[in-house]
């Protein structure tokens, strides 16, 4: 029998198979999910993705702080700076050297404020373009063109804000950034643009399926603002929107700034590979503490120990590493009971979006924000999740009891009950008696080099295109460890352009994400406007004498912001605002998780993943422990992500809530669809910024997830890395974007059998793959 600290020293030597860690998913497609900064998922006509929460005065026919929208005209410069600057992005691709993004205008951090305004001033003309204009493609095109250039502000104002190292940059982004949301307010109460869009969705002029379908988009997104309203309830509405995205940035904030801490003594309590995330501590006799580390031979009152913030990145290692229960209990329980402040945050954020849902015909807030998707009503989605709640249950249970029994074999004297801060620890250690891994063996073998080379070798074999790196220009980088990529197909040119900023630094936010700097959308008979992308990651900076290595969990998030990178590298549409990840919520992750397999497939992982000092092939052996470590217990991850949904489901489903408060309601869904307790005094939903960024959307990780199961069976399986495959991919999934919808995509791709119509009229997969990989 092996003792606590025996058992510890197998678990710091397991792979981390299945970690809890926060990845934050592509920022585009009227979503995202960061940790850092306050996000909306909320869709604007003229700029098809999520934006972070900013205060700003009420909507209005005006734009804030003018006489007419016209008067933006004051002082600025004439429209076709603008164009210049867009140029000029295209120059910097071709080796010229500008500014930041390739943006001339951005040589300084002050030149966001006029790459901003210049926007505003170009998308004037445009409007005064389309009052003149008779229903028409060209009105359509009209609409694009605003889309395309206020997007490029936004776009690059977004990286900014989460990556750039310059405070001077970020702050200036930021004003961009309110500067043109309160610009979008203005535009999407513009009572003549949304009468151009009804009167061109209602005539004959359009002649492409793409252009009915972007009339049909622009009109409903408008609509969903409010603009069909009556006066009064316009500006009610507006007033809403304005104070959701308060309480988004408010919740975030208070997310980022109201960590909880805990101190440790003795430091010896804390693994020493753990140590160096926390601040050393000294206790004095009289109790003081004070931070500085006790130095040898001094006062023998003195006790060394350890500050640990609860931060996602430090709490994590501390449940799954950390032996002693007493610390992983207090860590739990002050990780999960910050900020207080959000309890609050989060009662007025559900009150104002049930109220704006019902101002605008919905029932409840998840039937306005589910109306857009594939699920369409929130009964298809509940449907989904209580099924596969009641189909994983009885093994989520069995692999309760049998981590339960593992410890009580572990530890005399001790039950087999396991509680919340100990689920991370023990299911590690099963997992390693079971499957002897290494963390350090498993991670030898991905160099992250090694791992770029893979993103190539599945562009080439999947799509005869590779990634060439290309030179920039003065500027044009945000730090020093920025790479630039091209995207060079062998018959068609170049497909696009794609950043690489892969390291961890200080300010910037936590997590893997794909930024779209740049849609696709066509700009002649035969020339489309490349996409441009940022593939942002975490990952630790290498010393200079060692190659940087990544863990596998690692691998599996790069390869998932990967398939989110190659769903813009690879659309080509007539619009911007159809480009890529801007489609349906619950359809844009599903490339993502369809590349995630690429990570786990032996016959890909042979092409790139080599030893970091011998070169040696990974072995074919390893590569399946890895496999069968991940399917061990995989079930209640599953089940977790299904409490997850089915709590942002309640949260903003019909009210008043079905519990007391939001607590309340997490308690009881815990109780009903898991074997796990819920801990008396803790309120992890306070913490959880999903509620903000994926309101009444968090189920479209599960569907994408069954989705890409499904995929992979019926086309990758066989061969994961031929043309043939690629082509069904790039054709079926990947090149379309949002032009087509995506319900009928999927039944392209994988018959109606695989695709289960709702009797409320949407779509959700069958879950029969999915739950065939977990040996169900």
């Amino acid at each position: 029998m092996h003792s606590r600290k025996s058992a510890h020293r197998v678990l710091v030597r397991a792979a981390s198979i299945f970690p809890n860690y926060f990845r934050v998913e592509s920022v585009d497609a009227g979503h995202f999910s960061l940790l850092k900064g306050s996000c909306q998922r909320w869709t604007f006509p003229f700029c098809n993705r999520s934006w972070r929460g900013f205060t700003s005065s009420p909507q209005s026919n005006k734009l804030p702080g003018t006489k007419s929208g016209q008067d933006l005209k004051n002082g600025v410069t004439s429209r076709y700076k603008i164009q210049r600057h867009l140029s000029q992005a295209t120059s910097v691709l071709r080796g010229e050297p500008v500014g930041l993004y390739g943006y001339g205008v951005l040589k300084s951090p002050h030149g966001f404020q006029a790459f901003a305004q210049e926007a505003i001033d170009r998308s004037e003309d445009i409007i005064n373009q389309i009052k003149e204009l008779p229903p028409s493609m060209a009105t359509i095109r009209a609409f694009d063109d605003i889309s395309d250039v206020v997007c490029t502000v936004v776009d690059a104002a977004e990286l900014c804000r989460n990556t750039h190292p310059d405070k001077d940059f970020v702050r200036e982004a930021n004003k961009a950034s309110m500067k043109i949301y309160e610009y979008l307010q203005y535009l999407n109460s513009h009572p003549v643009l949304y009468k151009a869009v009804v009167d061109v969705e209602n005539s004959t002029a359009l002649t492409t399926e793409e252009a009915k379908r972007a009339a049909k988009t622009l009109r409903v997104d408008f609509e969903r603002g409010g603009i069909h309203l009556p006066p009064d309830k316009l500006k009610r509405a507006s007033e809403l929107n304005l104070e959701i995205t308060r309480l988004g940035r408010e919740f975030t904030e208070n997310v980022i700034y109201e960590q909880g801490q805990l101190d440790i003594f003795p430091s010896t309590l804390i693994p020493q590979n753990l140590q160096t995330m926390m601040e050393p501590i000294t206790k004095f006799e009289n109790g003081m503490v004070r931070r500085s580390r006790a130095k040898k031979g001094s006062n023998a009152g003195m006790t060394s120990g350890l500050r640990m913030s609860t931060e996602p990145g430090v709490l994590f290692p501390v449940l799954k590493y950390v032996p002693d229960p007493e610390v992983r209990r207090k860590a739990y329980l002050a990780g999960n009971s910050v900020p207080k402040s959000n309890l609050r945050v989060l009662d007025h954020l559900i009150c104002a979006r049930h109220e704006l849902a019902q101002l605008l015909g919905y029932n409840s807030y998840a039937e306005f924000a589910l109306a857009p998707t594939m699920a369409k009503k929130p009964e298809a989605v509940l449907s989904f999740l209580t099924d596969l709640s009641t189909r994983i249950r009885g093994k989520a249970d069995d692999d309760l009891k049998m981590v339960g029994e593992y410890r009580k074999q572990l530890e005399a004297g001790i039950d087999s009950s396991i509680q919340a801060w100990d689920e991370a620890y023990y299911f590690g250690l099963f997992k390693t008696r079971v499957h002897d891994l290494t963390a350090t063996a498993v991670a030898s073998y991905f160099p992250l080099t090694s791992c770029i080379e893979g993103l190539r070798v599945i562009s080439q074999s999947l799509f005869n295109a590779t990634f060439e790196q290309v030179p920039m220009g003065p500027n044009e980088a945000w730090h020093p460890d920025v790479q630039k990529l091209t995207l060079r197909h062998a018959t068609e040119g170049d497909l696009g352009h794609m950043y690489l900023d892969l390291y961890a630094r200080p300010g910037k936010f936590p997590g893997c994400a794909h930024f779209t700097l740049k849609g696709c959308r066509r700009l002649t008979e035969s020339e489309y406007q490349l996409p441009v992308v940022a593939l942002v990651c975490n990952f630790s900076s290498p010393h200079a004498s060692e190659a940087p290595v990544l863990n596998h969990w690692e691998v599996e998030a790069l390869f998932h912001e990967f398939g989110h990178a190659l769903h813009s590298l690879l659309s080509r549409t007539e619009y911007q605002h159809f480009s890529g990840t801007r489609t349906s919520v619950d359809f844009s992750e599903i490339p993502a998780h369809l590349f995630e397999y690429y990570a786990w497939d032996y016959r890909v992982l042979s092409k790139f993943a080599k030893h970091y000092l011998t070169g040696e092939p990974i072995p074919q052996k390893l590569v399946e422990s890895m496999t069968s470590a991940k399917r061990l217990l995989a079930t209640t991850e599953i089940q977790r992500q299904v409490l997850f949904a089915l709590i942002d489901q309640s949260f903003f489903g019909t009210q008043p809530l079905p519990a007391k408060d939001t607590t309340a309601v997490v308690a009881h869904l815990k109780h009903r669809h898991t074997s796990m307790k819920h801990v008396d005094g803790t309120h992890w939903q306070t913490r959880f910024n999903h509620l903000v960024n994926y309101g009444a959307g968090y189920y479209c990780y599960l569907y994408a997830r069954c989705f890409a199961a499904s995929i992979w069976q019926q086309h990758c399986q066989e061969d994961p890395l031929n043309l043939e495959t690629g082509e069904k991919l790039r054709r079926g999934l990947l090149e379309f974007g949002g032009a087509r919808d995506p319900a009928h995509m999927l039944q392209e791709l994988l018959g109606n059998d695989l695709v289960v119509a709702s009797p409320s009229g949407g779509i959700s997969p069958s879950p029969q793959h999915m739950l065939a990989e977990l040996g169900l």
